[in-house]
């Protein structure tokens, strides 16, 4: 990859890391600011919860939770690695089980941010900052929106695929807001630090794409 555009990824990495330092110290030494954004948006997607809305909702969260990316993960992962697709399978297993699993649980600690005080219609038992299904749902969803274009060479279907990537990303995070069990400045951290580590780590992965290509090729 070109050294010019690795500098972008990495600034914009960059970029997504230093807004969500901010949002931590803030969620950490000065919470109470944070309802001024926190609650006009809760209210507005909580309001007029109906049966429908909410069996909805609770189903679109369903697709952020650690189980269902992790069964997602072994099939993408499977397929990527019978295509030969080595490195696509590599990093798409280190963000969604490593990075979005393990690094999530253990950054929760350092925040401890109690849920929203408001009726959950799921059962969490975890801290709230940042959220993991909106930093999984990154990590997973978008790494595969990253990697499309390699696995899929048909520009539009390869590009509606993409934008129903983006919209259930969204509409996770939205989910969480609605059954009550996070803040959406915890939606905000999840999606920035997900973000930060596919912006960051993309050229790294180009880098050992080409040179694993390469040595399959030789052999």
């Amino acid at each position: 990859m070109n050294p010019t555009k690795n500098l972008y990824w990495h600034f914009a990495a960059s970029c997504c890391l230093v807004i969500f330092v901010i949002l931590g110290y803030t969620v950490k030494f000065y919470e109470a600011t944070l309802t001024f954004i926190d609650q006009p948006i809760s209210d507005v997607i909580r309001a007029n919860m109906t049966d429908g809305k909410s069996t909805f909702y609770i189903a679109i969260t369903q697709l952020g939770s650690g189980t269902v990316i992790a069964g997602l993960v072994l099939v993408v992962s499977l397929v990527c690695w019978y295509r030969k697709y080595l490195s696509e399978a590599l990093w798409l297993i280190i963000n969604s089980a490593l990075i979005a699993g393990v690094g999530n649980y253990l950054i929760k600690f350092a925040f401890q941010r109690p849920r929203p005080s408001v009726p959950h219609l799921v059962t969490e038992t975890h801290f709230s900052f940042p959220s993991g299904h909106a930093m999984g749902s990154m990590l997973f969803y978008g790494t595969l929106i990253v990697i499309l274009p390699i696995l899929i060479s048909n520009p539009r279907l390869r590009l509606a695929a993409q934008i129903l990537l983006g919209l259930l990303i969204l509409l996770v995070g939205i989910s969480r807001i609605y059954v009550g069990v996070h803040y959406p400045t915890d939606i905000l951290g999840g999606y920035l630090l997900g973000a930060a580590w596919i912006l960051g780590t993309y050229p790294t992965f180009q880098k050992r794409r080409f040179i694993w290509r390469f040595q399959g090729k030789q052999k």
